[in-house]
């Protein structure tokens, strides 16, 4: 916690008029009206108001000394990060050739009368590669693959399992290339032989060789209801596709196998039978980034004086996957020059500089007097008259661009044979930059750690200096999961939720870059012997069950959505809890909240009955039973699931 700024002069209006006042008594005793009505008084008061907003200015000089020296310290705002999510580009139809999506693609959300458009831009080339069906083959568990690519373009047909499938049963779909990235539709005909499943939640897997092993596909759409009838399959086939030998044929392989049927979901009693399969390419997904790239903009031009700053003209920066380089004009070339944290460790000759991400300012290398008199040069100086620019940097970011699932749909650059584009999946990570307030509560403790990794609090600063686009961090030690000296980062990944304030669980697992970004920051910073594990925290669900009495003119509709919303918000990981800033690690769910909750919601006229049940976010699965608390680890978010309302017209 800061020290308390003192305050330098606490008088205020009505003191200052009293003191004047009492003045005029003394030195002026023959002035005797001193009513607000006199204009002596009026003049009084006219400085006394003067002086109060000398005094309030007076007193902000403390907090500009402490941000100062923070400043002297090193401490700098964390900048926005931007929202990123996978696009996907669909063809119009099946193309002969490959067609290119090329880095800086960009598209948009659409535009309203209330909302401005929210533009995404593509950050790796993506090509949408045709192919054709070449070969088919079938396995059954413990037994040999069957080659049947002799049904390819005849009348012959094939069991996709064996006749009665058992799970680790496979039909094998070789394609001419492999498709890495892509959608590839697969066109089945079937006669009604896949008896005893249930056509919504067939015992199906989907799954493509990456080189190493069968990764899971994502599946669009399957009309066929598990190789049931005639219809389409289309599947998000992963960036690592690789081709494989099976049977003596190399090709690129899909497969459809048989996995254990789920508690109360139905199994084959016969296999589908196949009559005929075609394949083909219609769309490929790529990742897209919240915000603006701007390219090879000159900053400035050198004086050849130490210390020059040059001001960009987009603000804030927003950390990319690479970092920033800067680039001098020496004769006929560029020569590029590495950007640091600080100047500590540059010599005179280093090719160093400095961004301020924040501020958006490219920072040369200072002159620092030494003891002895001499002047010390940290960093190299561009000679003067060299210009100045920088590579590319990406502007933007922040919680706007979290985006819902499908909100992603206006294609601004316009490419041959794409007709739709679309985020499948809500956008996350982006994060709003940090405010002064948040910096000057960071710095005393970033003082005290003095980039060593020591204790809880070291941990947590350390964690989110490295990682600035997560939510919340929290250090915890590793108990029984590691030997002795092991520390745990639980890390909650900046979410955005729906209309509702619902999120989805998957949401809530970090990505892996930025986990092991956390881990090679604090590996560099903890002390030795100690081991440091990143993960995500665990999760404890919450279902609540109401039924509510609406005030009169209330409707209900409107009644049972704010409900369901301020439920969802308040039982949140992110932006729930009492103070709004995310449930409380370990605080424990209690009946009496849920009655608070929907007691405030306006239109509420009684909570007529509220029940609390405990769930299981992952598996779905919610206790029958209903509890009065909900006991949560010391380290355990909770997570709302499936809450209902019920609304009464009152």
């Amino acid at each position: 916690m800061p020290l308390p700024a003192p305050n330098l002069d606490d008088r205020r209006f009505q003191e200052l008029v009293d003191e004047a006042k009492r003045l005029v008594q003394q030195r002026c005793p023959e002035w005797t009206d001193h009513n607000v009505s006199d204009p002596g008084v009026t003049l009084i008061e006219t400085f006394a108001t003067m002086v109060d907003q000398l005094l309030y200015r007076l007193n902000r000089v403390p907090d500009r000394l402490y941000v100062k020296f923070l400043d002297l310290l090193g401490v700098r705002m964390f900048p926005p990060t931007a929202a990123r999510t996978d696009v996907t580009f669909w063809l119009s139809a099946p193309q002969p050739d490959k067609v290119k999506i090329p880095e800086g693609t960009e598209v948009a959300t659409v535009r309203t009368e209330t909302d401005e458009a929210i533009s995404f831009r593509v950050v790796r080339n993506l090509d949408i590669v045709p192919c054709t069906l070449i070969r088919l083959a079938t396995t059954s568990e413990g037994a040999r693959v069957v080659d049947r690519s002799d049904t390819i373009n005849s009348q012959a047909t094939f069991f996709s399992f064996g006749q009665t499938p058992t799970p680790g049963d496979a039909l094998l779909i070789g394609l001419s290339v492999p498709v890495p990235a892509c959608a590839v539709l697969l066109r089945f005909e079937c006669d009604v032989e896949g008896v005893g499943v249930d056509p919504k939640r067939p015992p199906l897997a989907w799954e493509a060789w990456n080189g190493e092993a069968w990764v899971a596909c994502g599946v669009d759409r399957d009309e066929t209801g598990g190789l049931n009838r005639s219809g389409d399959v289309v599947l998000h086939v992963p960036a690592t596709h690789e081709a494989y030998l099976i049977a003596g044929r190399r090709a690129g392989w899909l497969r459809c196998r048989v996995v254990p049927a789920e508690p109360g979901q139905p199994v084959y009693s016969a296999s589908p039978r196949i009559l005929s399969l075609t394949a083909a390419t219609v769309g490929g997904t790529t990742a897209a980034i919240n915000g603006e790239v701007v390219e090879s903009e000159i900053v400035g031009k050198s004086e050849g004086v130490p210390g020059q700053r040059f001001l960009l003209r987009r603000r804030p920066v927003v950390p990319g996957d690479d970092p920033p380089v800067l680039e001098v004009s020496l004769g006929e070339g560029w020569e590029p020059w590495k950007v640091v944290e600080s100047f500590a460790g540059s010599g005179p000759d280093d090719p160093h500089f400095f961004l301020e991400e924040v501020a958006g300012e490219v920072v040369l290398g200072p002159a620092v007097r030494e003891p002895d008199g001499s002047l010390r040069q940290y960093g190299r100086l561009p000679p003067a008259g060299a210009l100045l620019r920088l590579r590319s940097y990406r502007t933007g970011g922040g919680r706007r661009g979290n985006v819902a699932a499908g909100a992603i749909s206006v294609l601004k650059s316009s490419i041959p044979y794409i007709t739709r584009v679309e985020n499948r999946e809500r956008a996350s990570s982006g994060v709003d930059g940090e405010s002064l307030e948040e910096a000057k509560i960071r710095g005393p403790v970033l003082l005290a750690s003095r980039e060593r990794a020591v204790t809880v609090d070291d941990y947590e600063q350390l964690a989110r200096r490295a990682a600035p686009e997560v939510a919340r961090v929290r250090c915890a030690p590793a108990e029984e999961r590691t030997e002795e000296g092991g520390v745990r980062i639980l890390v909650v990944p900046a979410v955005s939720e729906d209309e509702l304030g619902r999120l989805v669980f998957d949401q809530l697992v970090p990505a892996d870059e930025t986990l092991q970004k956390i881990k090679t920051f604090l590996d560099e910073r903890r002390m030795v012997g100690a081991r440091v594990l990143v993960e995500p925290p665990e999760y404890q669900g919450v279902t609540v069950v109401a039924r509510l009495r609406s005030r009169p003119r209330t409707t209900p509709q409107r009644l049972q959505n704010d409900a369901l919303e301020a439920l969802y918000r308040y039982f949140g990981p992110v932006t729930g809890g009492p103070d709004g800033k995310g449930w409380p690690f370990g605080r424990p769910v209690h009946i009496g909240d849920v009655y608070a909750v929907l007691q405030r919601v306006p239109g509420t006229e009684l909570v007529e009955d509220a029940r609390l049940f405990a769930a299981n976010p992952a598996t779905g699965e919610r206790n029958q039973q209903p509890v009065q608390r909900i006991e949560l680890g010391a380290h355990t978010l909770v997570f709302s699931y499936e809450h209902q309302i019920q609304v009464q017209e009152g």
